[in-house]
Formats: structure tokens, sequence, C-alpha cells
């Protein structure tokens, strides 16, 4: 980056309202006005939300939807979902009249070099979170100030004490759902008569890549079925600040 561009990135990031001042501000607000709260501080144009389309995604789009439907969403097609994901996707898109959703892949010069034989799940599953997840979000975050998640406390791990707001490093990370408990989830599906994910009725609580999913037993907390049998327990979208 040359002198020019560091100044007027540096401009820009210093344009940005304080993380913890909203923070402080949102702490108790609903997840709509959470939303409304980030497209007043940035704009429709700096703001996206990222979505998996997984289990319990339906609910923030929907809520989205309600507050502006042409909010930019970004969904990490890995080449390892489930083709339920992919049509899942494709069934909010349609119900929820999302206007701008965009499905972004990893680099294949990436994927040829360091996964040619598609077993990096196995070997290595945090490299391949890596190029397949952190490293395509990373660009796809590229031209936005702000983004929009769906993780919630109750989700537990290093979830459990997520701000409502937080600095995501070169932009501001919103958590609308941070202070959403299972009952409040399950009453937005009931009264909005959402549409679940087709894997729900087979037992998967959690969906992510098909590789690293399995399904969860009665009484397991929702993401057991993620990652199983590993410590892993987040791919790295949320615990590496975005640039």
């Amino acid at each position: 980056m040359n002198a020019i561009a560091s100044q007027v990135a540096s401009v820009s990031a210093s344009a940005l309202p304080s993380a913890e001042e909203l923070d402080r501000a949102l702490r108790d607000a609903s997840p709509a006005k959470v939303i409304a709260a980030a497209l007043k501080a940035v704009g429709r144009e700096k703001l996206a939300l990222v979505s998996s389309f997984g289990t319990e995604s339906a609910t923030l789009l929907k809520v989205m939807a309600d507050v502006d439907p042409a909010i930019p969403v970004i969904f990490l097609d890995t080449g390892w979902l489930f083709e339920e994901t992919l049509a899942y996707r494709d069934t909010l898109i349609a119900e929820l009249g999302l206007k701008d959703v965009r499905s972004i892949k990893p680099a294949e010069e990436t994927l040829s070099r360091e996964d040619p034989d598609r077993d990096l799940w196995f070997s290595d599953p945090d490299c391949c979170c890596r190029i397949r997840k952190v490293e395509p979000l990373a660009r796809a975050l590229k031209p936005f100030d702000a983004w929009l998640n769906g993780r919630k406390r109750f989700q537990g791990n290093a979830r459990t004490d997520i701000p409502v707001v937080e600095d995501d490093g070169a932009r501001l990370k919103f958590n609308p759902f941070a202070n959403v408990s299972r009952e409040e989830l399950e009453a937005i599906f009931v009264r909005a008569k959402l549409p679940r994910h087709p894997l729900v009725e087979s037992g998967f609580l959690s969906v992510g890549c098909m590789p690293c999913t399995s399904r969860t037993a009665e009484g397991e907390d929702a993401r057991a079925g993620r990652w199983r049998g590993r410590a892993k327990t987040e791919c790295g979208i949320h615990t590496m600040k975005t640039s």
C-alpha cells in the first residue's frame, strides 16, 4: 500500500464509531435495533452480513430482511458444504426476499497448492478452514467497514462472553444475537414460519462443512457435532481479526 492509500485507509478507520461506545449503547438492544444501528453507523454499502445458511441462520436473516433486505450477505461456499445447505440458501433467498447474496469460494490456486487431494480437513483442519473460510472471508470483507454475524452467548466456549459490538481490526463487528436465548430463537422461527434447514430432522443441530460435521446426540450441546473428537471449536473467522 502506497503512502496516499495508507493515509486514506487511516482516515476511514478513524472515522468509524467506537466499538466500545456502540457496545455500551446497544448492550440491551433488540437484534433489529442493533442491525439498524449498524446501518446508521456505516451505511448499507459498507455493511455486510456473514451467514453460513446453517440451522439457526434463518432467524438473523429474517430480522435483517425486516430492517433492509438489500444489505449484502456473504456466504462462504467452501467446496465441502452439504447439498442441503446450498438448497437451503436458495430457499431462504426466495422466502425472505434477500436482494444481494454473494457466494464466495476459495481461490482455486490456493486449493491446488495446499489441498490438491482434498484431504486437508483430516490432516490439518485449521489449515483447511483457513484456506476455505478465513482467507475468502477476508477477501470478501475488503469493501466493508462493518459486518454482522449470528453468534450467540448460549453457544458456549469462546462465544460465552461476546459483546454486542466489538473491534475487529479494520472494521466493526456486530453480534445482534449475542443476548438472544434458545427460546427466543425458536420463537422467531415459529412466529415468522421460517423453513428449517433440511438436515435438522436428521439430527444435525449445527451444520458446517460435510467432513467435519456429525449428528448431535440427545443431551449434547448443539455444536458438539462440529469437529467431533478434536479440541477445535471454531473455524477461525471469529477468532482472527480482519485486516
